[in-house]
């Protein structure tokens, strides 16, 4: 094996890693919600990937699509806020990131209700990890329209 092919195996097996990164939470309330999604990349990529997926849908997908995420991703804010964890909370974030980059590398176009329900699912789960994480001193509501504007 080469060189070439040992560091590049080393990178991608450090790559879960990133997952779970979730720089400081310094910042109080809607600064906080701010930066938590912007700062974590796998919450950036997921909302990167659903942008991109609803561009390439038609119709109401467009739209749908994007609010559907953001809709559910501050229920499962508030959902965490009162302490409820997903079970495989993390995994699940990292299959949303997964499942979400194919579906835009292979142009999926489901039906507009599977993929309605699949984005809502993806979003739970990054909406829990925001409500868990919620700052100490921080108002859950401001924290929580930081990272719906996000």
């Amino acid at each position: 094996m080469t060189l070439k092919r040992i560091l590049g195996t080393l990178a991608l097996l450090l790559t879960p890693a990133l997952a779970f990164a979730h720089p400081g939470h310094g910042d109080n309330g809607l600064m906080a919600g701010i930066s938590h999604p912007i700062g974590g990349l796998d919450h950036l990529l997921a909302m990167v990937a659903v942008g991109l997926w609803a561009a390439q849908q038609q119709g109401a997908a467009r739209w749908a699509l994007p609010c559907t995420f953001v809709g559910t991703m501050l229920i499962g804010g508030v959902l965490g806020f009162a302490g409820l964890n997903l079970p495989a909370l993390e995994s699940g974030i990292a299959a949303s990131v997964l499942a979400l980059g194919l579906a835009v590398a292979l142009a999926v176009r489901p039906p507009l209700s599977l993929a309605v329900a699949a984005t809502a699912l993806f979003a739970l789960f990054h909406g829990v990890a925001h409500g868990l994480e919620l700052p100490d001193m921080s108002s859950p509501w401001t924290y929580a329209a930081g990272f719906v504007a996000a």
